[in-house]
């Protein structure tokens, strides 16, 4: 088969997904139009659950299956007085229902290809074995969260407190980090601890997790002996996929702690070979671990979108805004090796825009709208990274999610009618929105590092909290000092969506693996405030929304105020809390701003959110908007 037949069936099997994610997504719909007699799914997790039925459950239970999210979930069930064990356990049942329905759904997918003829028999091979794989990888994720979220990370803050810089000061103190290159302390670990005589020792996912590690190790096994007897005769990849396989099947089975960062690695090495539009995804982030960055159970199918038409626009004026502000931030050259590096790192990108089309393990609690990785930075000095963007994905979400009453008691008419009207009637202006603000993320995340800077600044366990915001305003601050005007038009666009997300994140405040979004947000929302294109009357509970020509311009001038100091911050390697603390602030068991207005904005958002968050807007409709 020649690559443009396979691209077809690529397209095929594209199309297959995108439709089924239609029908998937018409559970909002259901509930919106209160057609519960379509709503079998969801009546049956209720009774999964135990529950009883009312509408707010039913949106957060849709909420879970669809977007695979159950922080709408845990909201519902504080409101019905479930203590903290109860609505773990509760978690628990969820992730298993959700994990339940989408292996059927993965199954039915693999099945197409098979029963359509689709791809080659090599790439058949590749869809079964990832399928077989990512279901011993979801088999472990219970126990992983249990053992490591619920187990030792509880544990470790009921020991100091709650105090979060004593744990990482005691694990730190204890060498009960993970060793990278160098023998250096790594970014991330890819082992747990487990009980010592004298507290706690590091132990290897082989060591800690014997039983479902050797099943996970048995199904790549079994996955390169299907591959060995193929032939990819489309792409000439075989021994690519062959030797990432291989190199992931050595890493799995390494017991030695501080060889096991080396070993993950040459992962990753291996997997940059691979520039099919079929790419597997593996063990790659670590959000959920707090504290030792234990990476999480990744595993999938990136599928690329075979009209995406390759451009080199945003990392363009990514590099242009990069070079301009480092000339200005470093005259005498002394951060020109960090600099280097960064600009060498954004070279070698490979963008690959498409939708998941398997996903497993630590997926089914949350998918990514975007992605850039590798994360270890010696292996993206040499190869590069890769970027995921998951465009379409994301606006099939977006259009399918009902409409809320928070969203119009926080933003008001105006300001929902003009997004709304955005998001249904302006489709090539949303994805190139969405090239500016999440790609443009990606991208950012690239910027101003080197191979150290992360272990470097995160001794108190705060890098990531700090990350997010350098990323997204490395996007915005490129398309703000964008000297060629050629996207000018959607100005108003970008600034309404950093408004809209800003204001959202404050919905995660009690969700521990998305703190650094979250932490985010609360920077982007002192910005808005000291702009005044936010501004808060205490009083009468109003948010008001300024986007003038003064307020616009200010706004911009704060970001590229502000990301210029946050780039001094990583190029001198400064703690992350040098540059946090002066936004965001601990209070009790969660973070707020350290502006008293924006805290008190934050404290009744987030109260309006636990009360009315899951309640429909019956004042306005879809149809209004669609053509």
């Amino acid at each position: 088969m020649d690559q443009t037949n396979f691209l077809k069936d690529v397209q095929t099997l594209y199309d297959f997904i995108s439709s089924g994610k239609d029908e998937i997504n018409k559970l909002y719909n259901y509930l919106e139009t209160k057609q519960y007699n379509k709503l079998e799914i969801i009546d049956k997790f209720e009774k999964e659950l135990g529950l009883n039925p009312s509408d707010e459950l039913k949106l957060a239970l849709i909420t879970r299956l669809i977007n695979l999210r159950d922080d709408s979930l845990v909201q519902v069930l504080k409101q019905q007085n479930y203590d903290e064990d109860e609505i773990v356990t509760l978690q628990e049942k969820a992730f298993c229902f959700s994990k339940n329905y989408w292996l059927k759904i993965h199954t039915q997918r693999v099945e197409f290809i098979k029963k359509e003829n689709l791809l080659t028999p090599f790439y058949q091979a590749i869809f079964e074995g990832v399928y077989d794989v990512g279901v011993a990888m979801t088999q472990w994720q219970s126990s992983w969260t249990q053992r490591i979220i619920n187990g030792v990370n509880k544990e470790l803050l009921e020991k100091f407190d709650g105090d979060d810089q004593k744990v990482i000061e005691y694990l730190e103190q204890n060498d009960l980090f993970d060793k990278g290159h160098d023998g250096l302390i790594a970014d991330r670990c890819y082992s747990m601890l487990v009980p010592s005589k004298d507290g706690y020792k590091s132990a290897a996912y082989i060591t800690a997790f014997k039983k479902e590690v050797t099943q996970v190790i048995d199904a790549l096994e079994t996955f390169v002996d299907r591959l060995i007897n193929l032939e990819d005769d489309v792409y000439n990849q075989k021994w690519e996929y062959i030797g990432y396989l291989q190199a992931l099947i050595v890493a799995f089975s390494e017991d030695k702690v501080d060889s096991l960062v080396d070993k993950w690695a040459k992962v990753d090495f291996a997997w940059m070979k691979i520039t099919t539009p079929i790419q597997i995804g593996h063990p790659l982030e670590y959000y959920e671990d707090h504290f030792r960055k234990a990476v999480a159970l990744e595993w999938d199918i990136r599928l690329s979108n075979p009209n995406f038409e390759k451009n080199n626009q945003r990392v363009e004026k990514i590099k242009t805004m990069f070079h301009a502000l480092y000339n200005t931030l470093d005259t005498e050259k002394k951060f020109f090796d960090i600099y280097d590096f960064s600009l060498k790192s954004l070279d070698k990108v490979q963008l690959y825009l498409g939708r998941p089309a398997l996903f497993f393990g630590a997926e089914f609690n949350g998918l990514f709208s975007a992605q850039v990785v590798p994360n270890d930075e010696i292996v993206s000095q040499k190869e590069g990274k890769k970027i995921f963007a998951f465009s379409d994905e994301i606006l099939q979400g977006q259009r399918a999610k009902p409409f809320l009453k928070l969203s119009k008691e926080i933003f008001g008419d105006q300001f929902l009618k003009k997004e709304r009207t955005f998001l249904f009637q302006e489709e090539k202006k949303w994805h190139q929105v969405y090239d500016i603000t999440t790609i443009g993320h990606e991208f950012g995340h690239i910027l101003w590092c080197d191979d150290e800077t992360e272990t470097v600044m995160n001794k108190h366990g705060s890098f990531k909290n700090i990350e997010e915001f350098k990323a997204t305003t490395g996007g915005l601050v490129s398309f703000f000092m964008d000297t060629q005007n050629d996207e000018k038009e959607l100005e108003e666009f970008v600034i309404s969506d950093t408004i809209k997300r800003a204001v959202s994140l404050i919905a995660w405040m009690e969700v521990d693996e998305v703190l650094p979004y979250y932490c985010e947000g609360l920077i982007h929302l002192s910005g808005l405030f000291e702009t005044q294109v936010l501004s808060w009357d205490q009083g009468n509970s109003k948010l008001t929304i300024t986007t003038n020509e003064q307020t616009i311009e200010a706004l911009k001038q704060w970001y590229i105020q502000t990301y210029s100091q946050l780039a001094l911050t990583y190029l001198n390697k400064k703690d992350a809390n040098c540059f946090l603390d002066q936004y965001v602030i601990k209070k009790g068991k969660y973070f707020t701003s350290t502006n008293e207005t924006v805290a008190h904005f934050i404290q009744y958002y987030f109260q309006r959110y636990q009360q009315i968050g899951q309640e429909l807007d019956p004042t306005d409709s879809k149809e209004n908007y669609q053509a």
